[in-house]
């Protein structure tokens, strides 16, 4: 259904246009201004094109309305309403002008709004890497189909029909998700926006991150003799809890009853809980009481921090080992250690698929959870 057409906005003190349903005839009240204890007085009139309400409330303020000039006035077929919104904004102009009213700043495209967050995120000197900056720029470069469009005019729809468009791997598309959110933010903090919609924006495609190569059993217990390394330590945190590198940023951790909760906005995947493994529960709490979270740098951050450590401790790394092999790690550590397969589906966020058994009924306890993922051993 198409949406209705967005019409300037107009200045306080000039009267308002309200717009009433599809279903009246004359669907458009147009009112006089406000009075001083801000009380709307009745309409002037009632008129079927907000143009032609707006010619009236020109007319009333300037003293020149007479009543029912609203039925003589005929809006020409032949001007666009592009021309008409342009003639509209240049009387409200001069009406600005001439009541010594301080023009109001134009309304920001995503694209200047991406230009001005970029700008305040990546200045001259700034302390991000390269591939941090370059995954920012690949995930507005996926947005084309947003650039153009009033940041503020967007909704939710909007942000989630680019993201179903870009044929990308789960991966890329969480830096989409993470850009908006990035994104919205930084516009709140402008007030170029009334609302974060990009928190209602979902990946609905399945999680294509399986396909990475899990650490060995060798390269595990480096990774644990090098476990002060906060870099070591994080890596350590998801291949025994098995997250995304994206849900870590949100992820809820409840240090009393030793579990995780939260997940990404997939069907799938979005609220569930994963106990906290004995081994990795003193470097959660040591995370927590240091950051307050497990997760203080950026995605793109770590994924440098991560390649760095690699490289550092000599594990191959062609092709280039991901967060997403952690991922993998504790699904091989599962499957190794006999972690029941719908309970390993359960924790991973994996859709159980034609299985409406478990879909539905498959509800398990923290404990049946935690008696499943306490199966897997840590070899030192």
């Amino acid at each position: 259904m198409p949406r209705r057409p967005k019409h300037p906005r107009l200045p306080n003190g000039y009267g308002s246009i309200r717009y009433l349903g599809k279903s009246r005839k004359n669907p458009f009240a147009v009112h006089p201004p406000a009075d001083i204890d801000g009380n709307r007085p009745p309409a002037i009139c009632y008129v079927d094109d907000w143009m032609k309400g707006f010619i009236v409330l020109t007319s009333y303020k300037a003293g020149t309305y007479t009543p029912g000039m609203e039925a003589t006035l005929e809006i020409p077929s032949s001007a666009s309403s592009k021309d008409l919104e342009a003639l509209a904004s240049r009387l409200m102009a001069d009406y600005n002008r001439v009541k010594g009213i301080e023009p109001e700043e134009p309304e920001k495209s995503f694209t200047e709004v991406y230009e001005a967050f970029y700008a305040n995120k990546f200045p001259e000197g700034h302390k991000y890497s390269n591939a941090t900056v370059r995954v920012t720029q690949a995930a507005f470069k996926n947005c084309k189909s947003l650039h153009d469009k009033i940041f503020r005019a967007l909704r939710s729809e909007d942000l989630q029909a680019n993201l179903d468009s870009c044929p990308l791997k789960h991966a890329s598309l969480e830096h989409i998700i993470n850009l908006y959110h990035q994104m919205y933010h930084y516009a709140d903090g402008q007030s170029w926006c009334d609302k974060d919609y990009s928190k209602f924006v979902k990946i609905k495609k399945e999680d294509d991150d399986e396909h990475g190569v899990p650490f060995a059993d060798d390269e595990l217990r480096v990774l644990w003799k090098n476990v002060q390394d906060e870099t070591a330590e994080m890596v350590l945190i998801i291949c025994y809890s098995g997250w995304r590198i994206s849900e870590y940023i949100g992820l809820e951790v409840n240090l009393k009853e030793k579990y995780f909760f939260g997940g990404m906005k997939t069907e799938a995947g979005e609220n569930r809980t994963v106990p906290i493994h004995s081994a990795i529960l003193p470097l959660v709490e040591r995370r927590m009481v240091k950051y307050g979270k497990l997760l203080p740098r950026s995605q793109s951050e770590f994924r440098a921090d991560m390649e760095d450590l690699i490289n550092r401790l000599g594990f191959p790394n062609d092709p280039k080992r991901t967060p997403h092999d952690c991922r993998h790690t504790f699904s091989k550590l599962c499957e190794k250690y006999n972690v029941a397969e719908n309970d390993r589906k359960r924790m991973m966020g994996h859709a159980f698929g034609n299985d409406i058994t478990n879909r539905i009924y498959g509800h398990r306890e923290l404990e049946d959870l935690r008696k499943q993922i306490e199966k897997i051993k840590v070899n030192l």
